[in-house]
């Protein structure tokens, strides 16, 4: 009889709070701000919180945020809405996750940036799993000082576990490029924020070269660097973590044909890739479908599934105690193979 690790347990590293606004939690925290949803059915709220089939590109995508931000307004609301996501991936078998927002984007009702990271960071003491937050700066024509405001917040709350932990630049790529926020994330890097930047989604390879010099030590997707022999190579060589996220590369049509999705070429390139969400309820998915998904389309063995985990544990920001505690929890559980 020989003892081999299972997989039981999972770790998203790329889920934004507000494409995780499923029909359940929408409805609770509509219910608690008083608010009459757009939909009589739960079928029609499904199709306002999720990607339709004809989604286009990622601008399209980035459509389907509009009614789970108008739900996010408040501070009970977001710091409920941590807690109910945060315990909905529990149910998927989740044990640690990441969850990044824009706190510049719900300032709608009178909430301040700083009065939006609190909130968060309360939804985290009560949820049932360990979480830390990143902090999603904007990319945008007119939100400088936005942006110096999340990074200000950012250095402000900055912890090494059970907080804000890092931050990131999401938005609309192919219409901002990367380099055009260098100044932003040099300071970033001055104040030893760490960092995570969105690259080669929208935009191209060279987004993920600019995300790289700037001193990101992940990258939010990356699938766009697939043939680009020089970027690949500085990635690797950089030790860059790619935050992969199949089903939306998909739908955003960020890969034309999914035939050929790199994750499984990356990994067997020595790429440290890791294998996330992105906005589950937009995508109607899950990281355990996910992993399914990526199973069934590009034929990865368990060792790699393994491995793609096993890259989260080293890629999350958080503590090295928090670290060995995950690697303990994913892989202490064995069973008997005949």
């Amino acid at each position: 009889m020989k003892k081999e690790n299972r997989i039981n347990h999972y770790i998203d590293l790329h889920a934004h709070l507000d494409g995780c606004i499923s029909v359940e939690i929408a409805k609770k925290l509509a219910a608690l701000q008083q608010i009459t949803l757009p939909a009589k059915t739960d079928k029609e709220l499904t199709a306002l919180l999720s990607v339709p089939d004809s989604c286009q590109d990622l601008n399209d995508f980035l459509k389907c945020f509009e009614l789970p931000l108008s739900l996010l307004q408040t501070e009970k609301a977001l710091e409920d809405a941590v807690y109910l996501v945060l315990s909905e991936m529990h149910k998927d078998g989740v044990i640690y996750a990441e969850l990044r927002f824009a706190p510049q984007l719900h300032t709608q009702k009178g909430m301040t940036q700083e009065n939006a990271v609190q909130s968060a960071m309360r939804g985290l003491i009560k949820s049932p799993i360990p979480g830390n937050l990143i902090l999603c700066c904007m990319r945008g024509e007119s939100n400088q000082q936005d942006n110096l405001k999340t990074l200000e917040l950012a250095r402000k709350y900055l912890v090494e576990d059970g907080g804000v932990v890092a931050v990131d630049l999401a938005g609309a790529e192919a219409l901002f490029p990367t380099e055009d926020y260098e100044d932003l994330f040099a300071k970033a890097k001055e104040d030893e924020i760490p960092f995570t930047i969105h690259a080669g989604e929208a935009g191209d390879a060279d987004d993920v070269r600019a995300a790289v010099r700037m001193g990101a030590t992940r990258i939010g997707h990356g699938v766009r660097i697939a043939g680009n022999e020089e970027v690949i190579q500085l990635v690797k060589d950089a030790g860059i973590f790619l935050e992969m996220c199949p089903t939306s590369n998909r739908q955003t049509k960020a890969v034309a044909d999914m035939s050929s999705y790199p994750l499984k070429t990356f990994l067997e390139r020595g790429l440290k890739v890791t294998l996330n969400t992105d906005d589950p309820a937009i995508e109607r998915t899950s990281l355990s479908r996910e992993f399914k998904y990526m199973e069934s389309l590009t034929g990865i063995t368990k060792e790699q599934q393994k491995q793609l985990i096993l890259n989260s544990v080293e890629a999350a920001f958080t503590s090295a105690d928090r670290k060995k505690e995950l690697r303990k929890q994913l892989f202490s559980e064995t069973y008997e193979k005949k």
